[in-house]
């Protein structure tokens, strides 16, 4: 049996792992399932059509599963589904979807989600993603993996956020942001790449240097920018990286591209 504190309500048909455990004044509602070794601390509310995986640990008042915050929604049985090894602290929230949406909200695995942060409903937030201290996503954000998102930023609801890109404290992301990049500002504006992540994680100098060479040759003066694109597609076809930068800027999407600040 799963470890239950006297204080919490676990509802009738709650799924919990046998060694998952549940703290002091938690609620746990009917539809939700816990995975093995997962620990909610205490005060912690998770209710919905909500599943969390393995070895996550949840803080204080942390909210999961409730209902978007979408005048459309009517109640039904959208879902929440939370990947492993998340640590979700106090007060953080995470919604369920809505049925004009994707209908399921998803979180990946290994994500840190600091105080008071906010994942809306029809959120796709990949794997090593960190949320800082009230970091808040707009419904059907899409925050791919490795991404580190700055206290108090705020992120436009169908955004795209690239891997491995950096949101600077405060941003307020209205524009797709491109993957490796690192913005910054109200309205956020981008500031160049993510240098201190891509060393962080290991990638080479080789491929930093194409990175660096391929954003400069992608925002420069010269030319329209589906030209550079081009360009930039031909000079660097060998670069798995920067490739992925051109497939996010030619993917369809809902919003603009978040682009260098030009001086007046």
């Amino acid at each position: 049996m799963a470890k239950i504190h006297a204080t919490a309500i676990v509802a009738a048909g709650a799924e919990l792992a046998e060694d998952a455990e549940v703290g002091p004044y938690c609620i746990v509602g009917e539809n939700v399932r816990i995975g093995a070794r997962t620990r909610l601390l205490k005060h912690v509310v998770v209710e919905g059509h909500t599943e969390i995986g393995e070895d996550c640990e949840i803080h204080a008042f942390a909210c999961l599963g409730g209902p978007p915050q979408h005048l459309a929604y009517k109640g039904e049985p959208t879902q929440l589904v939370v990947g492993s090894r998340n640590i979700i602290r106090e007060y953080a929230t995470m919604h369920i979807g809505t049925p004009g949406g994707r209908g399921i909200t998803t979180v990946g695995s290994d994500g840190l989600f600091m105080g008071q942060s906010h994942v809306a409903h029809d959120c796709i937030v990949d794997d090593n993603v960190v949320l800082a201290h009230a970091a808040t996503l707009g419904g059907h954000v899409h925050v791919n993996k490795f991404v580190f998102v700055g206290g108090l930023a705020a992120i436009h609801q169908f955004s795209r956020v690239g891997p491995h890109s950096y949101i600077g404290g405060l941003a307020a992301v209205t524009k797709d942001v491109i993957p490796y990049g690192s913005v910054w500002g109200n309205h956020a504006h981008l500031e160049g790449l993510n240098l201190v992540g891509l060393k962080r994680r290991g990638f080479s100098r080789e491929v930093i240097n194409d990175l660096r060479a391929a954003y400069r040759l992608l925002f420069a003066d010269e030319g329209t920018l589906q030209e550079r694109i081009d360009d930039v597609a031909r000079v660097f076809a060998g670069s798995e990286q920067v490739m992925e930068i051109i497939d996010f800027i030619r993917a369809d999407a809902n919003r603009p591209l978040c682009l260098p600040h030009v001086d007046d």
